[in-house]
């Protein structure tokens, strides 16, 4: 099933956390929305609304992981 993955639902235990950051952390704040508009668009891209290549599509799986492990650090530190 092709679903977007919101970061409070990958993170519930730092709901709290991911909000608080979200309003008093610049950089975090950046890196949160780029997380959104990466999943939008893998989103599209997976519902066929935007074409894509694979190449394209996996690269763009692979930023969206990457940014959600240094949101994952900022959780943790």
């Amino acid at each position: 099933m092709i679903t977007k993955h919101p970061l409070l639902v990958e993170f519930p235990e730092y709901a709290e956390k991911i909000k608080n950051l979200y309003h008093e952390n610049q950089e975090f704040q950046v890196l949160l929305e780029s997380y959104h508009n990466l999943d939008e668009e893998i989103f599209k891209i997976e519902t066929n609304e935007t074409p894509a290549s694979d190449d394209e599509l996996n690269k763009l799986r692979k930023d969206r992981v990457f940014i959600k492990d240094e949101i994952y650090q900022f959780l943790t530190h």
